[in-house]
């Protein structure tokens, strides 16, 4: 077993959780959320904690080993967003490039000769305090990551000058430009 599979997972109050045969349900304030456990892990509950178990300790094999730490680091991921919830923070540099809030759309003015519409997915709600700032939030990690990462891709930062969607704590390695 893994180091990480063996700290166990303190639920915090206001969130339920439901194991059934295989999966997972988690309940709080910021949502609800699911999970089919991998073959061969299990999850026990005990006083308000949960721990992540193989199923059969004379059968466990290193592929089951190997799944126990990351079967603990989603179950946390699910726990953690229904109570505080993930967010991911997007600035925009470079001239005229901007961002702005449509209803359930975010139009981005990228330096294109078209504006760049994405519609965002259930889930995932996104805010911009200023033109040049967008804010993901949501309850799933991976769904939060996912839509920054579809935002920065439009226009990531070029290595020149810097101009691009990047994330609030990404540095951006620059290039010198080409000398005569």
């Amino acid at each position: 077993m893994s180091r990480i599979a063996k700290i166990p997972i303190v639920i915090p109050d206001g969130v339920a959780v439901k194991i059934s045969a295989g999966s997972l349900q988690v309940k709080g304030a910021k949502g609800e959320l699911s999970f089919d456990l991998l073959p061969g892990t299990g999850l026990v509950e005990e006083d308000g904690k949960l721990k992540v178990v193989a199923e059969r300790q004379s059968q466990a094999s290193k592929s089951v080993a190997a799944m126990l730490g990351t079967t603990r680091a989603l179950v946390y991921n699910l726990v953690h967003g229904v109570s505080e919830g993930f967010e991911k923070r997007l600035s925009i540099l470079g001239v005229g490039y901007r961002a702005q809030m449509q209803g359930n759309k975010l139009n981005l003015s990228l330096g294109f000769s078209h504006p760049v519409v994405y519609p965002l997915p259930p889930g995932v709600s996104v805010e911009t305090p200023s033109q040049t700032e967008i804010v993901v939030r949501g309850a799933d990690k991976q769904k939060v990551g996912q839509v920054a990462a579809e935002i920065r891709a439009f226009r990531p930062p070029e290595p020149y000058k810097g101009k691009g969607i990047r994330y609030q704590d990404e540095h951006v390695q620059r290039k010198q430009a080409k000398k005569k």
